[in-house]
């Protein structure tokens, strides 16, 4: 009866990554994620699922790496991944603000034309 525990959160963990991954899927599929975002979320997904079905994978991968507990590999890796993210997501909104800009101006541009044209 003592094993019975980690079965338990393995098989809550395979379910909550399976979840997850299906999750992606249908909000790809409803066209509420683009697919170019969706690529790091599949990703995630499937590292979630791998490490869910072996469970002495990510102890293995952090002493292959030096790094004492398998948790502070999966944290590490959290904090990184999170990081990359939001410094892609940070470009992508630099440059849609640049193409904002560009656009209202011309706008205003054109509206500067028609006026002019309607006083002539």
């Amino acid at each position: 009866m003592e094993n019975i525990e980690p079965i338990r959160a393995q098989i809550a963990s395979i379910i909550v990554s399976l979840g997850f991954l299906i999750f992606i899927a249908f909000l790809i599929i409803k066209g509420k994620l683009r697919a170019e975002y969706s690529i790091i979320w599949i990703i995630s997904s499937l590292i979630l699922v791998i490490f869910s079905f072996w469970r002495s994978g990510l102890e293995l991968m952090a002493r292959w790496i030096g790094i004492y507990l398998g948790i502070n590999l999966a944290f590490a890796a959290a904090i990184l991944a999170i990081f990359i993210y939001l410094l892609h997501l940070s470009i992508v909104a630099s440059k849609l603000y640049e193409q904002n800009k560009a656009l209202a101006q011309q706008v205003a541009l054109l509206k500067e034309k028609i006026n002019n044209r309607k006083t002539d």
